[in-house]
C-alpha cells in the first residue's frame, strides 16, 4: 500500500487546525517566557523547560505544515516526520538528562513528569515516520497521537511558566 495524496488530503483540515492551535500556543509561551524571563533564569531547570515547551508546540506547527506540502512522495513525508520527530526527541532528552543530573533541590517527580510528557509527545512522531516508511496508514494515527500529546505537554509546561513560577 502507498500513502497517497488523496489520503493525506483527508487529514488536511485536522492538520491545519493543529498547526493554527499550536502556533497560537507557541506565541503564548513566548510571551510568558518574555514576561517571566528574570524568574525563569533564576530557577535552575526552567530555561530547559521553556525550550521544551516551545519545541513541543512549534514542533506541531512544523510537522503539521510539512505533512500539508502538496505532491510529496510518501518516502519524503515519512522521512521528514521521522527526522523532525527524532530531532525533537533528542533535544528534549538531552535537556532533561542535564536537568536530572543537576543539583536543583527539586522533587524527583518534577523531572520524571517532564520526561514522561516529552516521551509521549515525541516518540509517536518517530513511530509514525517508521510506519509510513513501511507504507502503513497506521502511521497517520501515530502522527495524530504525537500532535495531541505535544499540545498537552506544551500547555502543561506553559502552565508552569505562567502560573506555577509565581508561587
Amino acid at each position: 500500500m502507498n500513502i497517497d495524496a488523496p489520503l493525506i488530503e483527508t487529514w488536511g483540515t485536522y492538520l491545519s487546525v493543529q498547526a493554527e492551535s499550536a502556533a497560537t500556543l507557541t506565541g503564548l509561551v513566548f510571551v510568558a517566557v518574555s514576561i517571566n524571563l528574570s524568574r525563569i533564569l533564576s530557577v535552575i531547570g526552567l530555561t530547559g523547560r521553556a525550550a521544551e515547551s516551545l519545541l513541543q508546540l512549534f514542533g506541531v506547527v512544523v510537522i503539521s505544515t510539512t505533512v500539508l506540502i502538496p505532491r510529496q512522495s510518501s518516502i519524503a513525508l515519512a522521512t521528514e516526520i521521522l527526522v523532525i520527530g527524532s530531532a525533537l526527541w533528542l533535544f528534549q532528552t538531552v535537556t532533561q538528562i542535564k536537568y536530572m543530573r543537576s543539583k536543583t533541590g527539586h522533587p524527583r517527580y518534577w523531572g520524571i513528569t517532564r520526561v514522561v510528557q516529552s516521551q509521549f509527545a515525541t516518540v509517536p512522531f518517530c513511530v509514525s515516520g517508521i510506519l509510513l516508511l513501511r507504507d502503513s496508514t497506521a502511521g497517520l494515527y501515530w502522527l495524530a497521537a504525537g500532535l495531541i500529546f505535544s499540545l498537552i505537554a506544551g500547555v502543561a509546561n506553559a502552565w508552569v511558566l505562567l502560573v506555577e513560577i509565581l508561587r
